[in-house]
C-alpha cells in the first residue's frame, strides 16, 4: 500500500510557473504509475498528466501539452508536475494517484485504473 501528499500549490498571476510534488510513502515506489488529475469548482475531475514507472513514459491532455512536464524522482518516492505559462483556467485542486504497475508497464490517464490518491493541493492563477 502507498500513501501519497501533495504538496506545493499557492496563488499565482497568469504567465507565472509553479511546481507541485507527490510524495509517497512506502519503499517500493518505482513500481508505481503516477498521474495527476485536477478538479474545478462545480467541474468534473479531469486528467492532466501521467507517467509510467521509470519516468521513461508520460501522456499530457491536450489543455496542458507543453506547458506541463510531469517527472519523478524514484529515489525521493516524489513525482513533480512543473507548471508553466499558467492561465486562470488551470485553477483547481491538483490531485496525484498511484497504481501497482509490472516492470515495463505504461501510464494510465483514466480516473478509475488508480488505487490510491492523495488529498489534493489548491492551485489558484490570477488573472
Amino acid at each position: 500500500q502507498v500513501q501519497l501528499v501533495e504538496s506545493g500549490g499557492g496563488l499565482v498571476q497568469a504567465g507565472a510557473s509553479l511546481r507541485i510534488s507527490c510524495k509517497a510513502s512506502g519503499r517500493t515506489f518505482s513500481s508505481y504509475a503516477v498521474g495527476w488529475f485536477r478538479q474545478a469548482p462545480g467541474k468534473e475531475r479531469e486528467f492532466v498528466a501521467a507517467i509510467n514507472w521509470s519516468g521513461g513514459s508520460t501522456y499530457y491532455a491536450d489543455s496542458v501539452k507543453g506547458r506541463f512536464t510531469i517527472s519523478r524522482d524514484n529515489a525521493r518516492n516524489t513525482v513533480y508536475l512543473q507548471m508553466n505559462s499558467l492561465k486562470p483556467e488551470d485553477t483547481a485542486v491538483y490531485y496525484c494517484a498511484a497504481r501497482l504497475t509490472q516492470l515495463g508497464g505504461g501510464y494510465y490517464i483514466r480516473g478509475y485504473e488508480y488505487n490510491y490518491w492523495g488529498q489534493g493541493t489548491q492551485v489558484t492563477v490570477s488573472s
